[in-house]
This record gives C-alpha cells, structure tokens and sequence, in this order.
C-alpha cells in the first residue's frame, strides 16, 4: 500500500532538512538520507525506544548510523525528535564547533550512540552494544524484574558491507546468537566511484544466511514502504535466537535526478537539482529548511511517548530496587563508572615476581575480577598466550551470557570495534587482548576509541623483537611510535610485576581511556621493593652521587637491561642514573619541575633503550643524547641470540655509552 500523506509528509520533512543542509554546507551526502528516509522514519516512529530528554536513559535502545556519511539523515531526526539539536545546528552542518559535523560523533551530539564515518565500524559498534545488553540482561534480570531488556539497530551501507570488518562482526554475531540485534542494509546499489556491480556482486542474504542471521528481503517495490518495513521490523523483534538481517532496495537520491547515480552520495544535488527534486516530491520551494508545524508535532510526541516508557521503566527499576538491593547498588555503582571502595591488588616480592609482565598482568585481572563484576572481555583466540582469561567466571556464549570471557577468534578488527560499543553502552569495563605485532590489524578501532575517549583497556603481549622464535613476521618494530603518536592514548610499557600492577590501577579508573598496556613474553627480573609512581610516567629507578654524568631512559624490557649496562659505566668513572619511562603521555602531563627532577637539563648525556622503532625518542634524550632502538625489522631465533645480535646487551650498551659519552674512559 502507499504511504499515507501524513507519513510523506514527515519522510519528506527528514529528506529535505538533509538536503537543504547539505546544499547550504555545499558539502555532504543527500543520497542515503534521500533513498533511507521512509525506512527509517518507521523504525524511529514505529518501533525506537529512546527519551531525548534523557539521552542516557540506560534502557534505551539503541541506534547505530554505521552510514556515517549520511549524518544529516540522523541529524534531522534528533531535531525533529526533540534532542538537544536545534533547527539552527541543523543550519550550521559541517561549520565550525557545531553540533553537526561532517560525521556523527557520539562525545558531540546528543543522542548520537557511537561515532562512525570509518565504513564498516558502526556494524561491530552494534554487535558490542547487542553483546553489553545480552550480559548485563543476563547479570542482573530476575524473574518478573527485566530491566535490561532493549533492542540495537544499526543502518549499514554497501560500503559498510564491503569492508572487511564486517565478515569478522557478522561472523561473531551469528556464532553469538544476538536475538535483540537487527541491521538494515540500505541497499542502493551505489557507492561513491560508481554502480556497486563494477566491485560488488555477492549474495548479502547467502551471507549472513551462512553466518547464522535470520534475513529479509524487501524489495525495491516496497523500499519506500512504511508498513512493509513495520511488518520485517515486527518479524525481526520475534527471533529471539538469531541476529537479524533486513536487506531493503532503495533509490540512493531518490527524487532527484540524480536519483541511482552516484553523483548523489559524495556531493550536494545543486541549487537547481535541488528545486526538481523538492518539485518531484510535491515539497514547497520555500522556505528552506521548511518544518511543517504537523510534522514536528507528531515527531515530538514520539519524543514524549519515550519519555513516558522512560517513566514506566523508571517505576519498574524501582521495584527491582527493593526486591534486590545488593545487586541494584552494584549496577548502580556500574552504571555510574564508579570503583569499588577497595580492590583486591596483588602483591609481588623476590619471590614471586620474577615474571614475564604478561603473567603479572593475568595475576592482576585475576585477582581484582571478583570485586570488579564490570571488567569483561578477551582476546584474538590468544587467551592462553596474553593470560587475559578471567579464571571462574565463565565464557560468553549463546544462553550463557552472564559469561565474562569473551572468545572473539582471529578476529582483532571486529574485537576492538565491538570493545567500542561495550564502552559506549555503559555498564562495562571492557578490556580486549592480542599480540602487539596485530595491532596493525585493529587500528582503525582503536583510533575511534581515542577520537571518542573510549574507556577501553588494551592488552597487548609479545611486545618486541624478544618473541624470539615467531621471527620478523610477529615482531613489533614501528608499534610503540605509532600509539605515541595517536591522540588520547595512553600507551603503558612496564618495567616489572610491580610496574604493572601501579599500572592497571590507573587503567580502572573510571573515564580515562583508552589505555594500552604493552607486556612481554619474556621473563623479566623483580627490580626491588620500592615506590613506583608509574602514574607519573617516568621516575628515578637508580641514582649515583651527586649530578650524573649520565642517564639511562629505559621502558619495559630494557630497564632491567640499562641497570645492568649502569654497573659496567660506573665501573668507568661515569656517574649513571638510570629512569624508568613506562609511559610518555604521562610523564608528558607532570609539571616543569617533576620533569627537571627526572631529566635535568643540564644534563646532556641520555641514552635511550628500547627494543622499539627509535622515532620520537629524541624528545627526551635531546639533540646531544642518543636513542638505541630497533630501526629494522627482526629475525627468528632465541631471544637470547637475537639480543646479542642487536646489541641489547649490557656491554654493548656500556660500550655505546662510554664511546659516546666519555670517549676517554673507553677501554681500547
């Protein structure tokens, strides 16, 4: 059937604050919120639970635009709905400091879940918000109490599709069985360069078929079609066991004539398409930005509708709140991103703390989990290896989703898109581990964090050429610089057991991320009972008398390494203080003077050591000090032999710095 004239009305009233605002920024996508409008308008209308009076509302749900590109779809939508968006801001779309940027991000506009624009993101975004409702549904609903109990919605693109992140988040959602997770595939048949069927042609159905999705098909009849998407929407809601899967043919740019081309996804229609298509649409020419006083009402009633199923929810947690009043503080505390009073830390002496920090680093996680129900997470199929398995509390995995441990496979992209939506969710701490070398695999993802502010903690083991044996292939090189360099991380290379443990209690605190903890295979040697303030980012391990003649900077593996290289200098006559650095974002925040206890200017003699890319280390060993490093890619052999054949051995570096430094204390 054809849509009512009130529903045109309002599908057009979303298409044309798109267009218009596009127009006016003179940049921009028309085409998805031209060809997606009528669709979405019934999911929001029909379906969506949301109050945008209280965009937090922790049992709403939730909406993913993984089509970032057409921002000005969900835009329009949080104005007409009632967010605090205004027509103005709508006006402003892509200016400078607004409240609509070029692609939606969630620490800018209310109402916005997840920030994407990087294709393919959103998708896994959706999975770990789907994932974060299945665990905490699962941790605190009781019989007759379900207050978590929501539903996800994510609208992907062709190019969300074709990236390869997708397969590794569609593949976890169908093993995983999300019942409560529906993605809408806007399937226009258009990218940016041209008709998708120069570059894709698979079967979208056969495949998430093949992953486990309940799927649906609507056609190009009905991709328009309010009720015909109401009905899928409804058969979706009715899967419990599967994730599902809504394919809808639509016009990219439909209305206009530009409609089905390709020219309308990446820039604005033009002043004079713009006039045919609001004339082909039955829209008025003027004003722009038009806002018929119907359409808004009914719009904003929705809006109120929200704030009233907020309201019910609101009586109903009540009521689990005195029936559970131990489980309702700890999801209040959750909630909130409070810690608990006290934390069960370990403690490591001579005796035990000999180890490699990866084994810390497990004993850490192990031994906070029970006081710390939010920490939840796992690794690329390497729980073994990265010690990051939360020991007695359970694997997630379909109908066991009160399980902390999740099991991602080999699928580091996905893990750390999905570690994003745990974050965005709220309620969880989560944590997600791989061999450093892969990094390069999650990127992306852990970009979005930082841009984001993500709470999310990474584990990274196997930190350098140390591996030994996996060779060049597995050996991180260029890693460390390359999360140095990327804003709002902070990037944390222990020296020892007790480094590690100072560091997870800065990772925990609640809105400080992301953090990425980088840890070693290898053992490494307990250097001594001792204060060790690594939320200061570098401090004086060992001292000489008086002024030092030199200094060590050593993070990690290396620090044991410039204590044992400090011995033979200072047999020579060289004064040597030895600082342990396990972060450079911290030590960068300390004041003036802290820095110049550390690092006195007057001394010019720094020696860096770190079995990492060399890049950037000049900053703290200056133009007259010396950075050791690894400036070329590994080899396979005993970690052992590899140190010697890179010189990170004590004589070597003592010979370095003697050479360097105090040429005429250098033995012939």
């Amino acid at each position: 059937m054809p849509n009512s004239p009130a529903d045109e009305l309002r599908i057009n009233t979303i298409r044309f604050l798109a267009v218009d605002a596009v127009q006016k920024a003179n940049s921009g996508h028309p085409g998805l919120p031209l060809g997606a409008a009528a669709f979405t308008y019934a999911l929001w209308s029909r379906k969506l639970r949301f109050d945008p009076k209280e965009p937090r509302w922790p049992n709403r749900d939730r909406f993913v635009l993984s089509a970032g590109h057409g921002s000005m779809l969900l835009y329009a939508l949080l104005f007409l709905t009632g967010y605090d968006v205004t027509l103005d801001d709508l006006k402003a779309f892509r200016q400078l400091h607004s409240k609509t940027p070029g692609h939606p991000e969630a620490t800018h506009t209310p109402g916005v879940e997840v920030t994407t624009g990087p294709l393919g993101q959103g998708v896994g975004n959706a999975i770990g918000l789907a994932m974060a409702e299945a665990h905490l549904a699962a941790t605190y609903n009781r019989p007759g109490h379900e207050i978590v109990d929501h539903r996800t919605y994510c609208l992907a693109s062709d190019g969300d599709l074709m990236e390869g992140i997708s397969q590794e988040a569609i593949s976890i959602a169908g093993h995983l069985k999300l019942g409560k997770l529906t993605v809408l595939y806007d399937a226009n048949r258009t990218s940016l360069a041209g008709p998708t069927d120069i570059t894709f042609t698979d079967d979208q159905i056969a495949r998430f078929d093949a992953c486990g999705w309940h799927t649906q098909f609507v056609d190009i009849a009905h991709g328009n079609d309010v009720d015909a998407i109401d009905e899928a929407l409804t058969v979706a809601e009715n899967v419990p066991d599967r994730p599902s899967f809504i394919l809808i043919r639509t016009h990219i740019g439909y209305g206009s004539p530009k409609q089905d081309s390709f020219s309308s996804h990446g820039e604005p229609l033009g002043p004079e398409n713009v006039k045919k298509t609001k004339e082909k649409l039955d829209w008025p020419l003027e004003p722009d930005f038009l806002v018929p006083g119907d359409a808004l009402a009914f719009f904003r009633d929705i809006g109120k509708k929200g704030a009233e199923l907020h309201k019910q929810w609101h009586s109903a947690f009540d009521a689990w709140k005195s029936a559970f009043p131990d489980l309702a503080a700890q999801f209040d505390r959750v909630e909130h991103a409070t810690l608990p009073a006290n934390l069960p830390w370990p403690t490591f002496t001579a005796e035990n703390g000999s180890v490699a920090t990866r084994d810390s680093g497990g004993a850490v996680m192990n031994a906070i989990a029970g006081t710390l129900p939010e920490l939840f997470g796992g690794s690329a199929d390497l729980d073994p290896s990265t010690k990051t398995y939360l020991k007695g509390f359970g694997d997630f995995q379909p109908g066991e989703y009160a399980g902390r441990n999740v099991h991602y496979g080999v699928r580091e992209h996905a893990m750390a898109a999905i570690s994003n939506g745990l974050a965005a969710h709220g309620g969880i701490m989560p944590f997600c581990s791989t061999f450093f070398n892969f990094l390069d695999y999650l990127k992306p993802a852990l970009r979005l964090s930082a841009l984001t502010n993500l709470h999310v903690i990474y584990v990274f083991t196997h930190d350098s050429i140390f591996l030994g044996e996996d060779g060049p292939t597995h050996e991180p090189i260029e890693h460390l610089a390359h999360l140095r360099a990327t804003p709002n991380v902070t990037v944390v290379r222990p020296a020892d057991a007790l480094e590690v443990v100072e560091t997870w209690k800065l990772c925990v605190q609640p809105k400080e991320g992301p953090w990425v903890l980088v840890l070693t295979r290898q053992k490494l040697p307990f250097l001594g009972a001792r204060e060790v303030p690594v939320s200061r980012g570098a401090y004086v391990l060992s001292d000489c008398e008086g002024t030092p003649d030199l200094i060590f900077i050593a993070t990690g593996s290396e620090v044991a390494l410039a204590l044992d290289s400090k011995k033979l200098v200072e047999a020579r006559g060289l004064r040597t203080r030895v600082v342990s650095m396990p972060s450079w974002e911290l030590f960068d925040r300390q004041s003036v003077s802290y820095k110049e206890s550390v690092l006195p200017r007057d001394v010019h003699a720094r020696m860096s050591i770190e079995a990492g890319a060399t890049l950037g280390w000049e900053r703290y060993v200056g133009d007259r000090g010396y950075a050791f490093g690894v400036d070329r890619f590994g080899l396979s052999a005993p970690a052992a032999e590899i140190a010697k054949a890179y010189g990170f051995t004590p004589e070597n570096i003592a010979r370095i710095a003697l050479e360097r430094f105090a040429p005429e204390r250098t033995t012939a």
